[in-house]
């Protein structure tokens, strides 16, 4: 392992065992920060006076444990030591374990204390201690207030090499790449181009009038938003006709399917936006994995309620026949916050994995939209056309790329519209391309259907 330099308060010199592929993925996990060491154990000293000394009153740390089998772990609280005797709550509290090349995120269980703010070793969830007994050892004392596997976190392996804490500050430095990784023409004249050319779409399947488009993702990730977005740009002011929010759970709690019409009195354009209850990682919450296969195979109808507990029963009458192909799902669409992607729990991925084992098996198209670029980076935020040179944009779609096992090309970051009044170009030029792009992979999909379909009826419209 290189060990690297890093700024350090006090001396400049410290020494750092964390290779700097490790911390631009611990960066990942934090946003646009930087890291700043603060303790090293080995330097210091493995107890608890020597890290209060060092860190107390730093604001946000993470640190950083190495262990003698190879496994780097430990813990982030945004919470800053004082010795303050109370107990301590910070939903942003997290472990984290380097499980391969990706850092595995554990977040703090609902409704517990991520410490008690005392003058002891650092400690996590009165659960994981470091440094415990001001030795070079972890100790797992168990608890609620993480779900811990000490065997995948850390190997069992209770001797450390090495503790280091640093400080997490918000980077006042975005790194930009000066050729853009995605060429985007920003103008009024691309969005009327990309508008005109939606408008005048046409399946390219004569049996299908509309191409359906299903919006699949976490509670809050922005579905409803996406569908809002872009029937504002078409109306032309910001529209709110879905439900959409920030709530703990789905705010949708029925498929709805929603057509666009082309302004206020205009023709209903050639898509259909069809929206789901959200996702959630327990089992018995969220949308049900049965609903979906229904949806996709189009025997769930406008206005349905999710019941988590029992999947959709078909009518016997309608499940005897096959759904028409109108009536199906042309292109599925993961929708994925991009503040979120690595904190994604392993039981959500794992969900998302066996809906897209189903989607592939029934040769639909699929892409991923990654909402709230905006709030993911600083740069963005402040510029919108600057999307393309982030380097932290580019690293957030590759992990969603390999988390989802999506090509990097399906991946297409947008900025839905949220608190704003007025419709801004920027925005309209990526959710514009972003449906574009659906409606081409939608064509892709009826074109596979058009060469693999027996029925010489269907050949025929080809």
């Amino acid at each position: 392992m290189h060990k690297r330099q890093v700024r350090d308060d006090t001396t400049n010199s410290l020494t750092s065992d964390l290779t700097e592929e490790k911390r631009k993925q611990l960066c990942g996990l934090l946003g646009n920060v930087e890291l700043t060491l603060l303790y090293r154990a080995s330097v210091h000293g493995y107890n608890a006076s020597a890290f209060h000394q060092r860190c107390d009153r730093q604001g946000p740390t993470l640190l950083v444990a190495y262990n003698h089998s190879g496994y780097i772990f430990g813990g982030y609280t945004s919470v800053e030591y004082a010795q303050s005797g109370q107990h301590i709550t910070d939903e942003e509290a997290f472990l984290f374990s380097f499980q391969g090349k990706i850092p595995v995120c554990i977040k703090i269980n609902n409704g517990h204390y991520v410490r008690y703010d005392d003058a002891g070793v650092p400690n996590f969830g009165q659960q994981l201690y470091f440094c415990y007994n001001n030795q070079p050892v972890v100790y797992n004392q168990g608890g609620g207030a993480f779900t811990v596997n000490a065997a995948t976190m850390y190997g069992n392996d209770t001797q450390m090499t090495e503790c280091e804490v640093y400080k997490v500050e918000q980077s006042s430095q975005i790194s930009a790449e000066e050729k853009p990784w995605r060429n985007v023409l920003w103008t009024a004249e691309r969005r009327d181009e990309l508008m005109e050319s939606i408008r005048n779409y046409k399946p390219m399947m004569t049996s299908v009038n509309q191409i359906r488009i299903l919006m699949i993702g976490p509670v809050g990730a922005g579905k409803s938003s996406f569908f809002n977005s872009i029937n504002s740009i078409f109306m032309g002011r910001i529209t709110s006709k879905a439900m959409s929010g920030s709530a703990g759970t789905s705010l949708t709690t029925q498929f709805r399917t929603y057509p666009v019409k082309d302004g206020r009195e205009g023709k209903p354009l050639p898509f259909v936006l069809c929206d789901t209850m959200g996702l959630e990682e327990q089992s018995g919450a969220g949308l049900d994995i049965e609903d979906i296969s229904s949806i996709l195979q189009g025997h769930v109808p406008d206005r349905y309620k999710f019941n988590p507990i029992t999947p959709f029963q078909p009518d016997e009458q309608k499940a005897s026949r096959p759904a028409s192909l109108q009536e199906k799902i042309h292109c599925v669409v993961y929708v994925i916050d991009a503040t979120k992607i690595s904190l994604m729990s392993d039981k959500l991925e794992e969900k998302l994995a066996a809906i897209r084992r189903k989607v592939n098996s029934l040769g639909i198209a699929q892409i991923v939209l990654m909402t709230k670029v905006d709030e993911a980076c600083s740069l963005v935020e402040e510029d919108l056309q600057s999307l393309y040179v982030s380097s932290y944009i580019k690293t957030k779609v590759q992990e969603v790329s390999s988390r989802l096992g999506v090509p990097v090309s399906c991946v297409l970051p947008v900025k839905n519209y949220s608190q704003e009044l007025e419709l801004e170009l920027n925005c309209d030029i990526l959710l514009l391309t972003a449906l574009q792009q659906m409606l081409n992979f939608a064509d892709d999909y009826l074109d596979d259907v058009c060469h693999m379909e027996s029925n010489p009826i269907l050949k025929s419209c080809c």
